[in-house]
């Protein structure tokens, strides 16, 4: 999540020509000052791959590990994401496999808890993000697009099939939802489905709630649960606030004198070329995009999907290696601590009322300046931006020991991220990183490399280790070639297959400019109004009127 071109530096795809990357010196000098006996006992951190340590046993685990009810983001496993191991590898519903000729990967589950513990960056939060200088940033990328990334996966994961339904079919062997990037977590079922969502006055309009301080926020109920079309957009204040700027900006359209549908169709088009031309250029390269994109003569686009190969067009699945692997680079991004506006940093999880834990009204004084975490066009960068870390194989501090709001703790439970996804995998039958890379004609990269040593792990690496290990040894800037296809194949597949995106329309669209990207949307949504001074009104181009 987790989730990742324009003024921003974009590497390419093709290997370093170092053995490390840069910046990982430094953290490992990091990682030893911090925690110097846990790094003494685990090969990895600042070890060159040319000198292995001895392999290190295992921990004695008494009790198979729980992953345990989670309540937040990438904490649960969705409905249908078994299907690979109770129903068959190639069957397909909600959910399905890639690649469902490869042989799942289950290394022991003590070695898997010894790699999650190498994956903890033991930095705490910080009182100011501007003192962040341990060597983990992406200057590259700020730090909104890791909660972008969330939303979209949100957008693609919600599960409205009714609770009968869902009883009768657990797999989900039956997809009774379009995985597309079609905002349905913003516009539920409509107005007249969903009339909960809409301004009763105007059933055209979304429902946008005030606070007492007079901000804009999502609408709640009296017990400050939000109204909106899949509760996972409260998690944090983030993601929450990101959520309201679609609902204002689609009112916007409205108000500019176009119909429901006329303003959830730009709403739509502008968010999804925002994900094709800003979002997928950051996490994947630029290089990978614009060769997988291929325009046809009619005008309309479509995508060298070659891998990703969903049997209902319709209703495609959402392959594994996918959700439960690839696009969790995500959660590497995440940072401790985020400075919300100017001198006003918050920590990611902390003391209840004090973090940026959502399922609340928005205080005042975490409303988000949106310059601290995008480009807005027209305004200079704060010195204080927050970055997102690069993607690598550690994970923030706070996400090695999830709060109660987000999982459950439960005797045996797991708090531990890193440590949750790496079970997970096994759980789903996820195949092993080199064959993944080896179905898809890329050079797997060898354990040593990797950094791991034990003979236990016969020579392989689970999927999401290797993804996030891929993109260390090449910078940590975007994704490597594994997981930056299997991220590229499956959103712009879904872009592709959707009758009703923008790369679908009859006649060619465009933002009115091509260099449309989500410092854009914010800005036309008027989430910036706040940061900017007589703001000029954004004027829609009249060929934007046309259906």
């Amino acid at each position: 999540m987790s989730a990742e071109v324009s003024a921003a530096a974009v590497v390419a795809l093709a290997p370093s020509s170092s053995e490390e990357p840069a910046g990982l010196s430094r953290r490992g000098a990091l990682l030893s000052a911090a925690s110097a006996g846990l790094l003494s006992a685990l090969p990895m951190g600042a070890r060159s791959a040319s000198a292995a340590p001895a392999p290190v046993a295992a921990p004695t685990v008494r009790k198979p590990a729980r992953l345990g009810p989670g309540a937040g983001h990438a904490t649960g496993n969705p409905r249908g994401a078994e299907v690979a191991v109770k129903a068959r590898r190639g069957q397909q519903g909600r959910f399905g496999l890639m690649f469902p000729s490869l042989q799942p990967f289950s290394p022991p589950e003590a070695l898997l808890a010894v790699l999650a513990q190498r994956m903890v960056d033991p930095r705490q939060p910080l009182a100011d993000v501007s003192s962040s200088e341990d060597g983990f940033d992406n200057a590259a990328m700020p730090a909104g697009y890791t909660y972008l990334g969330q939303f979209m996966d949100h957008d693609i994961t919600l599960d409205i099939t009714p609770l009968s339904l869902q009883k009768a079919d657990p797999l989900a062997l039956k997809n009774f939802n379009t995985p597309f990037f079609d905002l349905a977590s913003v516009y539920g079922r409509g107005p007249s489905e969903d009339p909960h969502l809409y301004d009763a006055e105007n059933p055209a309009l979304l429902l946008v709630a005030t606070t007492p301080e007079g901000l804009s926020d999502l609408p709640r109920t009296p017990a400050g649960t939000a109204i909106i079309g899949d509760p996972r957009n409260d998690e944090n204040l983030i993601v929450s606030q990101l959520h309201l700027a679609f609902l204002t900006l689609h009112n916007h359209f409205v108000e500019l004198g176009n119909s429901f549908t006329e303003a959830r169709r730009l709403v739509r088009w502008h968010y999804q070329w925002a994900i094709v031309h800003d979002f997928l250029p950051r996490m994947v390269g630029s290089s990978l995009v614009d060769a997988m994109l291929l325009p046809e003569a009619s005008g309309r686009g479509r995508a060298d999907t070659r891998f990703y190969k969903p049997g209902n067009r319709l209703k495609p699945m959402i392959p594994l290696e996918f959700s439960v692997c690839a696009y969790r680079f995500g959660h590497s991004m995440i940072r401790a601590e985020y400075e919300m506006h100017d001198n006003t940093t918050f920590p990611l999880f902390g003391p209840a009322g004090q973090d940026l834990r959502g399922s609340r009204p928005l205080p005042y004084d975490a409303r988000a300046d949106w310059n601290y975490f995008f480009d807005i066009p027209g305004l200079e960068p704060p010195m204080g931006r927050n970055t997102a870390r690069l993607i690598d194989t550690q994970l923030s501090l706070p996400l090695a020991n999830l709060p109660p709001t987000v999982v459950s703790h439960i005797d045996g439970a797991i708090y531990a991220l890193a440590h949750r996804n790496l079970l997970r995998g096994v759980a789903l039958g996820l195949p092993a990183g080199q064959d993944v890379a080896k179905a898809l004609g890329i050079p797997p990269i060898p354990n040593a490399r990797l950094g791991l040593y034990e003979p236990e792990w016969g020579n392989k690496a689970p999927l999401w280790f290797y993804i996030l290990k891929e993109a260390e040894l090449q910078g940590g800037r975007h994704l490597g070639p594994v997981g930056g296809r299997i991220v590229a194949e499956v959103i712009l597949g879904l872009l592709s297959l959707d009758p009703d995106s923008y790369l679908n329309a009859h006649t060619r669209w465009t933002p009115a400019d091509p260099a449309f990207g989500m410092g854009d949307l914010l800005k036309m949504s008027g989430a910036t109004s706040t940061q900017e001074e007589d703001a000029p009104e954004e004027e829609l181009p009249e060929e934007l009127h046309d259906p």
